[in-house]
């Protein structure tokens, strides 16, 4: 249980910006313009894959959130920790393994992206999209957050200053924010461009997202890949920190 203190400061500090309405405000504002913009305004009388364009594209955009959230916050908070506040340097003379630093701080990212992506689900059904229809959504959308607060794990500790984050985030996170099957169906793609998609797990998320929120059978390969993506970053995560604390 050496993780809990991690996750308990993580919660605190995450309890704490949610009493300012701003912060609120900031992890919201993007997405529900998305969602209003595009599934109300551009997408009114659109039919997706035999659906309204608003029910198409809000598993997507529950899918970006979640990433966003959970890879953002977790990636900065680290990095700015360690090569400003020095917070880190604690953990080096205390009893606590990578494994644990790891875990504390993946469940935190992952409870703060499913908040996010949360209030966005709400206002979907708010919206008129409904309510998932499969208990998989849940499952599909907390993996997606672990996921992806692997990521900010390790881009908290690779980077040598806060401007690598944002480099990490503009090069990989913001395009699959866009082209994994968010928006628009990844299908109607080129051949090759859908195959380099495919290797990304927020196209499986988006898939899979979509198809429990509709009831139908979600692809086990795409779960899979996701469980095996996850696998692969939390262990990148461990040897990360283990490194960084030579």
């Amino acid at each position: 249980m050496n993780f809990y203190p991690i996750f308990l400061r993580e919660m605190i500090i995450f309890r704490r910006r949610l009493i300012r309405m701003s912060y609120l405000f900031s992890i919201l504002i993007t997405p529900v313009l998305y969602l209003v913009a595009f599934g109300l305004g551009l997408g009114r009388g659109i039919n997706i894959e035999g659906i309204s364009y608003l029910v198409f594209i809000v598993p997507g955009i529950v899918a970006m959130s979640s990433m966003t959230n959970s890879y953002m916050w977790i990636a900065i908070s680290i990095s700015v920790g360690r090569l400003h506040f020095k917070n880190f340097d604690a953990y080096q003379v205390s009893p606590i393994l990578p494994m644990d630093i790891m875990l504390g701080e993946v469940l935190s990212g992952a409870v703060r992206g499913m908040f996010a992506s949360g209030l966005i689900l709400v206002a979907g059904v708010i919206l008129g999209a409904g309510f998932p229809k499969s208990l998989i959504f849940l499952l599909v959308w907390l993996l997606n957050c672990f996921i992806f607060a692997c990521f900010g794990v390790i881009s908290g500790f690779l980077a040598k200053s806060h401007e690598d984050t944002s480099t990490f985030s503009n090069f990989f996170i913001m395009p699959m924010s866009f082209f994994c099957g968010t928006f628009f169906p990844i299908d109607n793609l080129p051949y090759f461009i859908k195959g380099v998609l495919y290797l990304l797990p927020l196209t499986h998320a988006s898939k899979c997202l979509r198809a429990s929120f509709l009831g139908q059978s979600v692809d086990i390969l795409s779960i899979t890949i996701m469980l095996a993506v996850f696998a692969v970053c939390f262990y990148w995560g461990i040897i990360t920190i283990r490194r960084s604390n030579r």
